[in-house]
């Protein structure tokens, strides 16, 4: 098991939950901008955000941010101590730097000594195109040996300054390589773990790299939060990463919706249907599965551990709960009155429990 780090109030590893993130695409110096998307992350599930610090005047934008945001705000650091000392002082949750380009081991005491007084955890950050010249040249290549040394060098320089409330993250943009990479750091050391697919790309494309990266090493216990990068709104990050969750029951609350990839039986617009659908249910506050089905023929059955479901007819639905079918809807009506049903249903199994 992992270390427990705190990261404001929201805890990180030893056994706790895994966490999502995100990170914040607005101008930080614009702090009512980057509050307004905070609060849309939070919204969506996010449970710690980071946001950019490129310089001094973004360092002290984060003091209104910090004061004003429903979740923990991390600062990106790069290459400027001083942003890091700011930060911190300005109320960041947690500093993000590799600490081997923050300028020399007088410049990682400053920054180490100052989060231990700020009681603020660092994470570690290394990737694929930041790794030393002298790491390369031993090994040839990037790969998951070089990335390791890499990241636990970048951590050593912590621990030499007598500092280890820290959270590791070491990226690639190639899914193969950060499950070696994060396979071989999570038993060479017991810090939180960080784990993502960096630069994966567009929400299509970064969406299936990062459920392979990431859903590979959760699904073997690695990972103690995780971020999924997409080229894109960031909510759509917090959105896929709770899909990911869900999908390894890593994470409960909200609906799950499934459908089926419909077949030459199917005889109404199941995927306009299924569309709509999902789009009316998928921010109800009820822990449901939710099934659209292309007929009635297998779509019960194969829906049976769902709580609530609709197969398709000609002119009419059925709706079923359990696998078990309940009445028949007008097609004309289907999308409003299952909507309706989902609702009834989550809020019966709501005074349940």
């Amino acid at each position: 098991m992992t270390k427990k780090v705190l990261i404001g109030n929201v805890e990180v590893g030893g056994g706790s939950s895994v966490k999502i993130q995100s990170m914040n695409n607005t101008d930080t110096r614009d702090a009512k901008a980057t509050l307004a998307q905070i609060r849309e992350l939070a919204d969506n599930g996010c449970d710690i955000t980071r946001v950019a610090i490129p310089d001094m005047a973004a360092a002290e934008s984060l003091k209104e941010i910090t004061k004003n945001s429903p979740i923990p705000v991390v600062a990106d650091i790069h290459f400027d101590y001083r942003l890091a000392l700011a930060a911190a002082d300005n109320g960041a949750a947690k500093i993000r730097i590799n600490p081997g380009n923050i300028g020399g081991p007088d410049k990682v005491k400053l920054v180490a000594d100052k989060c231990k007084e700020r009681h603020i955890p660092i994470r570690v950050g290394v990737n694929s195109g930041s790794i030393s010249r002298d790491i390369l040249a031993k090994y040839g290549e990037v790969n998951a040996d070089a990335m390791t040394e890499s990241a636990l060098g970048a951590v050593k320089l912590l621990e030499d300054q007598d500092f280890d409330d820290i959270v590791i993250s070491i990226k690639s943009s190639s899914p193969r390589l950060t499950i070696d990479t994060y396979r071989i750091l999570s038993k060479s050391c017991d810090y939180p773990l960080h784990v993502g697919v960096t630069e994966a790309g567009t929400v299509r494309e970064g969406a299936i790299k990062s459920a392979v990266g990431i859903g590979a090493l959760l699904a073997e216990g690695i990972g103690d939060t995780i971020r999924v990068s997409l080229t894109g709104n960031p909510v759509d990050e917090v959105i896929t990463a709770k899909q990911i969750l869900k999908a390894l029951d890593l994470r409960d609350g909200g609906i799950t919706f499934i459908s089926c990839p419909t077949c030459g039986r199917t005889q109404v617009p199941l995927i306009e249907l299924a569309g709509q659908i999902e789009d009316k249910v998928s921010k109800l506050p009820y822990n449901l599965k939710v099934a659209v089905m292309g007929c009635v023929v297998n779509g019960p059955g194969e829906a049976r551990e769902c709580d609530i479901g609709l197969a398709g007819g000609i002119d009419e639905f059925v709706l079923f709960e359990k696998g078990v079918p309940v009445r028949k809807i007008p097609a004309a009506a289907a999308v409003d009155e299952f909507v309706r049903e989902v609702i009834r249903v989550g809020e019966e199994k709501r005074k349940a429990t």
